[in-house]
């Protein structure tokens, strides 16, 4: 195959997106690779073999696949015999995927290389379990050489067939597309390469922690390649996900190293290479095996500053926890404005130059919620709190967004903070005045967000992420919050204080 022909396969792509709904395609979390993408995935394989076994798992129209058999018949040492196995259950897909499978096989005559195409017109989630447990009866089970793979990007209801299945695996995830990458790196022969476009998501956070675990234990990774763009990637689906590639191998021997790659769009234009030591990509003390992607050297330099604190949260005697209220379930209990018998209600909306600014005189959240035997465990007492947003907006500049709660500027004996809020508190109390106001000091600092950034690509915040963090002694927030007056300084002066006095 040539230039020429993964034009014809992307053709078939846009063909069957252009004959098919969006909606629909989202609904199912179908989002077909552009070529250009394909081709640069298909690259990232390395080892040559002279019997090839692919899978592609959610294989839509078969550009991936297509370009995989591309890259290894175009090799000097190509192999005899390709033997592609395409899950797909999308019966819209499957006329374009035979196209595609047909022209591989052509392909691959010209070649003298033998194929043979098999689509299994099944769910791979309960197909790939039945495989795996042959598998420990068998003297032969059912084995890969190489996986690529575009997952369905869809959660995972939680009453599904999917879900028992994988329950019974102990398999504890809340996306389709981690259950996929789970599945086919277990369906991987030893040393088999796993090549996957997936969200970002997974690298961080409780709900992906044992899927971190199991791939991490399964296989070595060997590569993560960062889009700078969210809009490109499948930019005919209006797809914003923040995506990424890796390539890992079936092994349990790590590399030395882990290539980080990045580039501004989907042709790899201005395409940036780093070689980054697995043990500051995968923290060998972490148990959450969070996976950190040090793009730059303002990366590598925001890892060794953040790691002279070495103060937890439990070292300075504070917990963080998400907002009790929880609106629409306390809807009946919430009000516009404060009256008899209600305590603030504080959202993100009550964010204003670094403190919370309550309440809140024109927009559409309430600023109250009624105090009765059925709220009382929604509220907290009055006290120094640090706020932080559990979502930040695209175009906020820091990732993480805090702001101080001032017993002295609201005038109650509790309060309530919103489900989309995280809050700092000393056991469910309140802090001292100064270790607060230097609390939110860090959190605001463009080096706490840059850090941050560096193992979360998604504008969420969870309270998991605020507890991984490191932080300066308790002598030195306080020394911190001493700068903070009647708002929060602006970014500049921030990261000066924080230069010179930590």
């Amino acid at each position: 195959m040539n230039a020429g022909a993964i034009k014809e396969f992307d053709r078939i792509r846009q063909t069957f997106n252009g004959n098919s709904d969006r909606n629909e395609r989202s609904k199912i979390g179908q989002f077909l690779t552009p070529a250009k993408i394909a081709q640069f995935m298909a690259s990232l394989f390395k080892q040559d073999r002279e019997n090839v076994r692919i899978l592609d798992a959610g294989a839509g129209t078969g550009v991936l696949l297509a370009a995989a058999i591309e890259h290894l018949i175009s090799k000097k040492f190509h192999p005899r015999a390709i033997e592609v196995v395409a899950y797909e259950n999308d019966n819209l897909a499957l006329p374009y995927l035979s196209e595609t499978l047909k022209r591989c096989e052509t392909a691959c005559r010209k070649m003298s290389v033998r194929f043979h195409g098999e689509t299994r017109e099944e769910d791979f989630i309960a197909s790939g379990l039945a495989l795996v447990q042959e598998g420990l009866f068998t003297e032969q089970p059912e084995r890969f050489t190489h996986v690529i793979m575009n997952p369905p990007y869809k959660k995972i209801n939680a009453k599904s067939e999917t879900r028992k299945l994988l329950d019974a695996f102990e398999m504890e995830v809340t996306n389709l597309y981690a259950a996929f990458v789970w599945l086919a790196a277990k369906l991987l022969e030893p040393k088999g390469e796993l090549v996957a476009i997936t969200p970002r998501s997974f690298c961080n956070g409780p709900y992906f922690r044992r899927f971190r675990l199991a791939l991490l234990r399964m296989t070595a990774l060997q590569r993560i390649h960062v889009f700078a763009s969210r809009k490109k990637i499948f930019g005919d689906d209006n797809v914003l996900q923040e995506n990424v590639i890796f390539y890992a191998v079936r092994t349990q021997h790590k590399p030395k190293s882990v290539i980080i790659s990045s580039s501004e769009s989907v042709d790899f234009s201005n395409l940036s290479i780093r070689y980054v030591p697995y043990e500051h990509v995968v923290l060998p003390q972490d148990k959450d095996s969070f996976i950190h992607l040090l793009l730059n050297d303002e990366d590598d330099e925001a890892i060794k500053l953040i790691r002279r604190f070495g103060t937890s949260l439990g070292d300075l005697g504070l917990e963080v926890s998400t907002g009790r209220v929880v609106d629409f379930r306390a809807k009946e209990y919430l009000r516009h404005k404060p009256g008899k018998g209600t305590v603030p209600l504080v959202y993100p909306c009550h964010f204003e130059n670094g403190f919370v600014n309550w309440p809140a005189e024109t927009g559409k959240k309430p600023n109250a919620i009624f105090s009765s035997e059925q709220t009382r465990d929604l509220m907290v007492e009055s006290g120094y709190y640090v706020l932080a947003k559990r979502f930040s907006s695209k175009e906020e500049p820091r990732r993480v967004v805090a702001a101080i709660y001032d017993p002295c500027r609201i005038k109650t004996a509790t309060v309530g903070f919103e489900n989309h809020l995280n809050y700092f508190h000393a056991k469910g109390a309140g802090l001292s005045p100064n270790l607060a106001k230097g609390l939110a000091m860090y959190l605001n600092s463009s080096l706490f967000d840059k850090y941050f950034r560096i193992f979360s690509g998604h504008t969420q915040v969870n309270a998991t992420d605020l507890r991984k963090m490191k932080y300066p002694s308790r002598e030195q927030l306080i020394h911190l919050g001493m700068h903070v007056k009647d708002r929060m300084p602006n970014q500049e002066t921030i990261d000066d204080v924080l230069k010179r006095n930590i």
